[in-house]
């Protein structure tokens, strides 16, 4: 079983940065694909972005790209989510997300941790 615990989330003005961690319990990190979905109210989970298992190969939603990057130490077992740029939309709950083969932007990760709030004000 794997646990993930998100951090970082805050309120934040539009315009600012903000960076999420993803701890994971694991011993060997390098296993799991990993990402982050986000989540408001009444809307299904979106995709944000991914990173592979051992290369770090990245992708990321339209709605991020060039202001968001994700980056992951597979010695700290820990996962980022630099944001930068951040607008009133990308308000939400993040999620990161863990699997050891699925990589992707559908929801269908095996692993989530418990989320974390990212509020920008406008």
């Amino acid at each position: 079983q794997v646990q993930l615990v998100e951090s970082g989330g805050g309120l934040v003005q539009a315009g600012d940065s903000l960076r999420l961690s993803c701890a994971a319990s694991v011993s060997t990190l390098s296993l799991y694909n990993m990402g982050w979905f986000r989540q408001t109210p009444g809307k299904e989970r979106e995709f944000v972005g991914a990173i592979s298992r051992r290369d770090g190969w990245t992708m990321y939603a339209d709605s991020v790209k060039g202001r968001f990057t994700i980056s992951r130490d597979n010695i700290k077992n820990t996962m980022y989510l630099q944001m930068v740029s951040l607008k009133s939309e990308d308000t939400a709950v993040y999620y990161c997300v863990a699997d050891r083969i699925r990589l992707g932007n559908t929801p269908s990760y095996e692993y989530w941790g418990q989320g974390t709030q990212v509020t920008v004000s406008s």
